[in-house]
């Protein structure tokens, strides 16, 4: 059982104009087997939390912890954070020409489970994983994301998750740009991930679309850089119905545009 706790995390980006403050004290935990659902207004914070999370060199925390199990992942290479399990579905995946896809997810699981997968399991694993997300086995030797549509690139993102074997997936807007037939295959195999694994899933999105297929437990909204609101299912259902108007009132979201 493994859980990610984050403790009035502050995260600031810079601008043209200085140092501008996106996270404003953000506090969630995941546990495995848990499902939570973060969903809010363009320019909330969103995306900067993922990335924070990852480690992307772009956001500075200036306040807070980000825990898994215990330890403080702020204090880890990006790298060290994947080998503790943690994995981020990115919003825009980006093409990597020249590296092809079985190579690369062959080094990353290496790198992530401390030993090269043996050929024939691994070869085995890989085709079972392409086969539930419907990928043509010909990607494998195509550069990573290079020319793949977007519903590509998101069901490749997935076959990643199922192949690294993360304790925590924060899937960042993994809906996006996914036509009916594509979210319905890629839900089905984050689905099929959780159901083999004890995974805690963050699974940031704008709307409620993606959760018909991937139940979330908890829905969180974000605004203004923090968590405004949580709930159950219901909760969902309820933005669903009447936006984030009252949330956004009462959590004084600023008026100029924020980084997602």
């Amino acid at each position: 059982m493994s859980t990610l706790e984050i403790r009035d995390l502050h995260v600031e980006v810079e601008t043209e104009s200085g140092p501008k403050e996106i996270l404003r004290g953000v506090d969630l935990t995941v546990n495995s087997n848990e499902t939570h659902a973060i969903m809010g207004p363009n320019g909330s914070g969103k995306s900067t939390l993922a990335y924070s999370i990852a480690g992307h060199p772009k956001y500075t925390v200036t306040k807070g912890q980000v825990l898994l199990d215990g330890e403080d992942v702020l204090e880890m290479a990006v790298d060290e954070r994947a080998r503790a399990g943690l994995f981020l579905a990115m919003q825009y995946p980006v093409e990597v020409p020249g590296v092809s896809m079985s190579n690369f997810l062959r080094s990353a699981a290496t790198a992530t489970r401390g030993e090269a997968p043996k050929v024939r399991h691994w070869v085995k694993e890989v085709k079972t994983a392409m086969t539930d997300l419907e990928i043509d086995p010909a990607f494998a030797e195509r550069s990573v994301n290079e020319g793949f549509s977007g519903g590509e690139k998101k069901r490749h993102e997935v076959l990643q998750m199922s192949l690294l074997k993360p304790k925590i997936a924060v899937l960042d807007e993994t809906d996006s740009g996914l036509d009916v037939d594509a979210l319905r295959v890629v839900s089905k195999g984050v689905n099929e991930y959780k159901s083999q694994s004890d995974v805690g899933i963050l699974l940031i999105t704008h709307y409620t679309r993606i959760l018909r297929y991937i139940a979330p437990d908890r829905v969180h909204v974000f605004v203004n850089g923090r968590v405004a609101a949580s709930g159950g299912p219901e909760l969902a259902d309820e933005l669903e119905e009447n936006g984030y108007e009252r949330f956004v009132g009462a959590f004084g979201a600023d008026k100029e545009e924020q980084p997602a």
